[in-house]
């Protein structure tokens, strides 16, 4: 009961949306354990980095990026005990994980994360003939046994490589 009870949720306000559609809005929200706070919403991009999108308040008052109360991107507001994001134009740049974030008695909650990426696009692999054709190549010639003194040749692979 002691985890459940500090625990958020970041989600697609639709619950049968897998994916987001380019070009159209996206909507999400957050069911934080406390709504007397405030939450921020943050993006995670497929490199790991963090993008701040917006802070909303408990009486539903935004603060975007540079302190700014709106944006030409985002919507952000407060709805019952759920905090909202609309993404009001999803594009490539806007892919990646969403999470809500609560500050509450100078402790950070983050929520779980919502991916929301385009569908995956399948293309044709390769033929194994040429795949290791190609790899065994490449690791031919960059690859030495290391001179490293004091090691032994048996049952260790010592290797380096440039």
């Amino acid at each position: 009961a002691q985890g459940q009870r500090n625990t958020m949720e970041a989600r697609f306000l639709n619950r049968n949306m897998k994916h987001p559609q380019e070009g159209q809005p996206l909507e999400l929200e957050c069911m934080p354990f406390n709504i007397d706070n405030g939450v921020s919403w943050i993006r995670q991009d497929k490199d790991g980095k963090l993008h701040f999108i917006v802070y909303i308040s408990p009486l539903s008052r935004t603060a975007f990026p540079r302190n700014e109360r709106t944006s030409s991107q985002f919507e952000g507001s407060k709805q019952g005990s759920s905090f909202r994001l609309v993404v009001k134009n999803f594009r490539a740049q806007d892919q990646g994980t969403y999470f809500c974030i609560a500050n509450i008695n100078q402790m950070l909650y983050f929520s779980s994360g919502q991916p929301a990426f385009f569908p995956a696009t399948t293309t044709a692999a390769p033929t194994t003939a040429a795949a290791t054709t190609q790899s065994s190549h490449v690791n031919k010639d960059i690859c030495m046994p290391s001179s490293e003194p004091g090691t032994s040749g048996e049952n260790i692979l010592n290797l380096y490589c440039e």
